[in-house]
């Protein structure tokens, strides 16, 4: 038998694919019966150890309308809070649904479900890596700018996980990602140098922004960070996303923020709310893109299943 196709880092996906993928998904918004029933049948369980807002609803709802269904399951619900295996729980998991979408604070931990898993597992956020955001984020800027290549993408804040997603897909779909971080909030080396010539690192922000179509923020203390947040509101505080940074992108520039946001810390507030935010887009965005990764990943295992 062969083995199931996972999302763990969004590399899994050739850059046709990617490409392919973020049509379909724009297909799919606009198209309510483009994929009826495609998931009829089928079973996705979403995991979370994390606290979800966009995630689970779009997950959920994206699921529905593929003619599927959705289990939320909360980690201190499972086995898992009495010491049962991420092993075990994937090897009975994977044999009562077709799907397992995961937010784990350990990303070793979502590989471990992927390594023992029966089905597609999809990676819903780790601290290292949130692809089905970048997801998003591509389906929106191909909407404001019609098409992906050569787009020129400011990230400033922290170098986290959405950072990270952004820089290696971003890249693989034709995008230039510009980073401007402080030092010790630096992206992972190793995420760099995968992503390779289509990114640039920068210390000041304005060097980032200059020429940019899009500038992206995130806040300044992710989930998991609560310890130092003093520490980083001070360190990024040059780096908010307001008016004076934006003037330094495109006329036409639109403003991105996977949210949740702090308006007034990380995003001013007339930015978030104003006429060149794409963020509700973006938040939009997390289902279409995410009904389209379930089609590509469970018809296919689908097919698979059915030639055992």
């Amino acid at each position: 038998m062969s083995e199931p196709r996972h999302f763990i880092t969004g590399q899994e996906l050739t850059p046709e694919e990617l490409r392919d993928l973020v049509e379909r998904a724009a297909e799919l918004k606009h198209s309510s019966s483009a994929a009826d029933g495609v998931l009829r049948g089928s079973m996705v369980a979403l995991l979370f150890d994390r606290p979800s807002t966009r995630t689970r609803v779009s997950f959920e709802v994206a699921a529905t309308q593929l003619g599927g269904g959705a289990l939320i399951l909360k980690s201190e619900e499972l086995q898992l809070a009495r010491g049962e295996t991420v092993r075990d729980t994937a090897m009975v998991m994977s044999r009562y649904v077709q799907a397992l979408v995961a937010r784990v604070g350990d990303h070793a931990q979502i590989e471990e479900l992927a390594r023992y898993s029966r089905v597609p597992v999809v990676n819903a956020l780790t601290p290292l890596h949130h692809p089905c955001q970048t997801l998003a984020d591509l389906l929106t800027l191909r909407e404001r700018f019609g098409g992906l290549e050569g787009l020129r993408v400011a990230y400033v804040g922290d170098g986290n996980n959405v950072c990270h997603s952004l820089m290696l897909l971003g890249g693989a779909a034709g995008l230039q990602v510009s980073v401007a971080t402080p030092d010790q909030l630096r992206p992972d080396p190793a995420m760099v140098e995968a992503a390779g010539a289509s990114v640039e690192l920068h210390d000041d922000p304005v060097a980032a922004a200059m020429g940019a179509h899009a500038i992206y923020t995130d806040v300044w203390v992710s989930m998991g960070d609560e310890s130092e947040a003093e520490r980083r509101r001070a360190l990024l505080a040059p780096y908010q996303l307001n008016e004076k940074l934006l003037s330094a992108a495109r006329e036409d520039a639109v403003v991105l923020h996977c949210l949740p946001a702090h308006a007034g810390e990380e995003i001013t507030a007339e930015l978030l709310y104003g006429e060149r935010s794409a963020v509700w887009d973006q938040a939009e965005n997390r289902l279409h893109t995410q009904k389209a990764l379930l089609e590509l990943l469970l018809s296919r295992d689908n097919e698979r299943l059915r030639s055992r």
